[in-house]
């Protein structure tokens, strides 16, 4: 198949777009991460992408290659080069928008043409000498090589030379007296602006001291330039009509896999600048090993990557934590004391398996991961008057709409389902949830106070939340794997009710 995408290997479900935002990304804050890379590169509109996660191995492997590619500097360098100088063509293209003379606009789109083609054909000539791997950087090498031989490239390339020539060489006289100004032909008349440069020289001193200022030139040609100009393509028809000409035929000029590559490329550039300082603050990154059928879950150092950004920027330690699931396994069930990192556990295996679905770099020295179908999110919502449900009520309806659409190859991340209700309750529901999680055989993340529910079965693997063993009272935000210790629905009860050694000692000592 000819290249067509640096992200997708062609088929058209792969390159439809979708707009709508995946509701799990809110819940786990995923949102945050789209929101920060798109908004930086705005005119690029990525979300779209972030919100297309991949169903076949093959094509997260496809990405992993070009991302592996991209990882060499030479190629980053060409690559950052090539987008900076498109991102200066769609400058010159906005400002055409935003002429107001015909003049102004033509002589836009003639430098924007000029960009292009020199974009296009310096990044052909970067890329045949390096060394690529990846089908998709191959198969991008490989497009261009043919496109700037095309005949429509190279002749777009030759006129445009052509005309910028013709322009450049026109010269032409300004009289002013008075309000009157008079245009004509130059006659090698003196050049005034040199000798009034040199009537200055006699002030400058050797000692002065130097200021550097950026003088911004006119966003737009104003009414005095615009008929100066009028005057001029009188006295220098022809290469006017060659300019007018030029802009009639090349108005889309834009080839179709140029475009599509300048705006995804954008998609990985995002990415990597946003884990950029977290990786220099010696957080890991990894190509995860992708499965769309073993459910064998592996990870090791992983953390919320959307937390890590906050606390890097604070400079404040990111905690890094293990997970596996082996043989009938397929449920992690998390327990633990409040605020002892529970729900970031749940949040870090959600974004691990989205990520990895969108074939990028996951937080953690190392993964091995399901490629799910979908990934389901539930968590704590306000009470919605519209719908006219209670709390508890609006979590069962939630949980039966996952449970109707997810398949063996889901995932579900339940974060303190039914903590509203009593624990007989709250167990109750958990074992029919977790019952009927495990008839469909899907991958789950189950976050709860009830610490009955991490020894169900078989397919249940039990992750605590641990606090530190000198003092209790201090979250130590590692979630491991052991047994449920039966104290964090107790530490729940306790805290709620204000019950908690703290809490019962400061009411003491009034």
């Amino acid at each position: 198949m000819p290249f067509q995408s640096i992200l997708d290997l062609g088929s058209p479900e792969q390159t439809r777009e979708s707009v709508e935002q995946p509701l799990c990304l809110h819940d786990l804050n995923l949102d945050q991460l789209v929101g920060e890379v798109a908004s930086r590169r705005a005119r690029y509109d990525l979300a779209p992408f972030f919100h297309r996660p991949l169903t076949a191995v093959d094509a997260v492997r496809y990405r992993h290659e070009g991302l592996h590619d991209l990882e060499q500097q030479p190629l980053l360098a060409a690559v950052r080069e090539f987008a900076e100088r498109m991102n200066a063509w769609r400058d010159c293209l906005a400002r055409i928008e935003k002429g107001y003379y015909a003049h102004q606009r033509e002589a836009l789109l003639l430098g924007a043409v000029r960009i292009y083609c020199h974009a296009v054909g310096d990044f052909a000539v970067r890329l045949a000498t390096l060394e690529l791997r990846s089908r998709a950087f191959c198969g991008l090498r490989d497009y261009l090589a043919d496109h700037v031989r095309d005949p429509a490239f190279t002749e777009l390339a030759a006129e445009t030379r052509r005309v910028t020539k013709a322009l450049a060489r026109i010269r032409y006289t300004v009289h002013v007296k008075g309000g009157r100004v008079t245009v004509g032909t130059y006659e090698d008349e003196a050049d005034y602006s040199a000798q009034i440069a040199g009537l200055f020289t006699k002030f400058s001193r050797a000692d002065a001291k130097q200021v550097r200022m950026e003088v911004p030139s006119p966003a737009h040609m104003n009414h005095v330039e615009a008929q100066i100009i009028d005057r001029v393509e009188l006295l220098h028809q022809e290469a006017f009509r060659a300019l007018h000409r030029f802009c009639e035929r090349h108005a889309d000029h834009l080839d179709p896999v140029v475009g599509r590559f300048e705006r995804e490329i954008q998609f990985y550039l995002g990415y990597l600048d946003y884990i950029e300082p977290l990786k220099a603050a010696g957080l890991p990154f990894c190509y995860p090993r992708v499965s769309a059928r073993s459910k064998q879950i592996e990870v090791e150092g992983g953390f919320d990557v959307v937390l890590a950004a906050k606390r890097s920027s604070e400079r404040s330690p990111v905690v890094a934590n293990n997970l596996r699931l082996s043989g009938p396994e397929r449920i992690f069930v998390v327990t633990g004391p409040n605020n002892g990192g529970k729900t970031t556990f749940a949040r870090m295996v959600g974004q691990l398996h989205y990520l990895g679905s969108l074939g990028l770099p996951v937080p953690g020295a190392s993964a091995r991961l399901l490629l799910p179908d979908r990934v389901f999110t539930h968590f704590e919502r306000e009470e919605d008057i519209a719908t006219l449900r209670g709390k508890l009520e609006d979590e069962l309806v939630r949980v039966r709409e996952i449970l109707e659409q997810a398949t063996g190859s889901s995932l579900i991340v339940m974060n303190e389902s039914f903590s509203s209700t009593t624990l007989s309750d709250a167990l109750f529901l958990g074992r029919e949830v977790i019952g009927r999680i495990t008839e469909r055989d899907c991958l789950a993340v189950y976050v709860t106070f009830v610490d009955e529910l991490a020894s169900l079965s078989d397919a249940t693997a039990s992750m605590v939340a641990t606090v530190s063993p000198e003092d209790p009272s201090v979250r130590t935000f590692h979630v491991v794997r052991q047994p449920a210790n039966g104290l964090a629905y107790a530490a729940a009860v306790a805290e709620k009710y204000g019950l908690t050694y703290e809490a019962v000692r400061r009411r003491a000592a009034v």
